[in-house]
């Protein structure tokens, strides 16, 4: 099967490797396609704890597609059944996973991309907001996940403040729901404009996902005093200086809503199907770029770069 490899920081390369065989327990999955995840920067651009070549198909992890083998024991899928799948090696044709970390997907999103992933991390950082109709929810950093938490904050009833710094993702944030819209340039400028849309009260509900430090502490100064604050961002480049003496007196609740339990992985791609069967989260809008595996090169580059227009990219096969 081909597989992209990373053979050293930057470089990337399609190669050809053995058909993987699964063992007991697993299936085998002939992706259709895998999303490119920002967590992936890091293996991409080099850091010292990195070995190089790095697994071939690896670091991706948001695959889609059809169940070709099963291993001994699998009772669960069967060969035919389209599934979206928690598994680490998915930028290659082929990917084996475990039996149970693959959801079947309904006949409804037949033939649409599904990367069951980082849809089913929104839908657990909605569930751990605790979001409901009336709250003011303030979204920093409005990406993949952040259009898709405004989507299902303002689907909750709940007033939907967005704030993030290109002007492209403030007009997507408008398109999905956000009754505010702010620049994400200076600190001092939003937090007056917050209070005023506030009544002084600020948001009940503030939600980063940009994984920087500078909105982690604005997020801290636009929550609402018994407010909850929720990280959502990829803190990956080390130390954070956040006010805790702020938090503290406003006595907030700081979540840090990403999960380590694949199952609750494989429960939030389960209330994703959901969603997106019944309407409630429109994800199709926010795959804005499509590659292949000959150009997966330039997928990485876009990534970094995140030009005007670009949300999330997807590999197809």
């Amino acid at each position: 099967m081909k597989a992209a490899v990373i053979t050293a920081p930057n470089k990337i390369e399609v190669q050809e490797v053995a058909l993987p065989e699964p063992g007991k327990g697993q299936v085998r999955l002939k992706l259709e396609g895998c999303g490119l995840c920002a967590s992936n920067i890091p293996v991409w651009e080099g850091r010292e704890w990195f070995n190089y070549p790095v697994e071939a198909g690896n670091p991706g992890h948001e695959g889609w597609g059809v169940v070709d083998a099963v291993g001994e024991g699998v009772t669960t899928v069967k060969v035919g059944d389209r599934v979206a799948a928690l598994s680490y090696n998915s930028y290659a044709e082929y990917d084996l996973t475990d039996a149970d970390k693959v959801v079947k997907l309904p006949d409804a999103i037949a033939g649409k991309p599904f990367p069951g992933e980082p849809l089913g991390c929104a839908m657990n950082i909605f569930k751990r907001s605790d979001i409901s109709a009336g709250q003011t929810v303030a979204i920093l950093g409005v990406g993949f996940l952040g259009a898709l938490l405004v989507q299902l904050a303002k689907n909750a009833g709940a007033k939907v403040i967005a704030v993030s710094q290109r002007e492209f993702s403030l007009e997507m944030a408008k398109e999905c729901g956000a009754d505010e819209i702010i620049r994400m340039d200076d600190h001092y400028k939003i937090i007056e404009k917050v209070k005023e849309l506030t009544n002084g009260k600020f948001c009940e509900r503030v939600i980063e996902c940009t994984g920087k430090e500078w909105p982690l502490n604005l997020a801290g100064e636009l929550s609402a005093e018994r407010g909850k604050l929720i990280i959502a961002g990829f803190h990956q480049d080390g130390m954070r200086q956040v006010n805790i003496q702020l938090w503290n007196w406003r006595g907030l609740d700081v979540i840090n809503a990403h999960e380590r339990d694949p199952q609750e992985y494989i429960n939030g791609i389960k209330l994703a199907v959901k969603a997106v069967e019944e309407g409630t989260v429109n994800p199709e809008k926010l795959y804005t770029h499509t590659y292949t595996l000959d150009n997966i090169s330039q997928a990485f580059d876009k990534l970094t770069n995140r030009p005007d227009g670009f949300v999330k990219a997807l590999i197809t096969y």
